[in-house]
């Protein structure tokens, strides 16, 4: 069974090499829409695959991490991202370029590996991320797979290369919750929430 829960984000990118000159020359917005797709043989003990209330903490947090921010590519113009970053209080760094399918396969990445670190209570099993949908417009997305994230023929995406502003880091619940994704650290769900 597959489940899916949705997000939205606000976020301003350039896309360096892409053909639409607009869309690689000037700054820029969109309203994002990202759908977290889950999967599993089994259910809980309330018969759900993975309760939703769940995936506001910590998966909320991650996938926000990009609201109303500024995303940048490391590998872009070291001046206008020193820029970007001195007049905006909330950016995220990446090693790959903000594309869409880009942001799926980082998207992806980030919540695989805090699900594998979550030990759950309520007899879930099983669990797996099946797929990460983000929309950029209404009428485009990119959807990852797990090959897909991982594809070193599509950039390499190490949590490590991923840095988040000071307010973003902030705005989380904990505010560790991404050097203790990096460092493997367990998760225990609550029992309630």
């Amino acid at each position: 069974m597959i489940i899916r829960k949705l997000f939205k984000f606000e976020n301003a990118h350039i896309v360096r090499g892409c053909s639409t000159q607009k869309c690689r020359s000037s700054l820029h917005g969109h309203s994002y829409k990202v759908e977290l797709l889950f999967e599993s043989n089994f259910l809980d003990n309330g018969q759900m695959v993975y309760d939703f209330g769940l995936m506001k903490q910590n998966m909320k947090d991650l996938v926000e991490s990009f609201d109303h921010a500024i995303t940048l590519w490391s590998g872009d113009n070291l001046e206008y991202i020193q820029d970007m970053k001195k007049h905006s209080a909330r950016w995220v760094e990446l090693p790959v370029s903000p594309s869409a399918e880009q942001f799926s396969r980082v998207i992806f990445m980030m919540i695989d590996k805090l699900l594998g670190q979550i030990f759950t209570v309520n007899g879930e099993k099983e669990v797996k991320l099946n797929s990460v949908i983000v929309h950029e417009t209404a009428t485009g997305y990119a959807q990852c797979f797990h090959e897909d994230a991982y594809n070193e023929n599509m950039g390499n995406i190490a949590l490590e290369a991923i840095y988040f502003s000071q307010a973003v880091l902030e705005s989380f619940h904990d505010r560790e919750l991404f050097e203790k994704i990096k460092r493997g650290e367990v998760f225990t769900n609550p029992k309630t929430v």
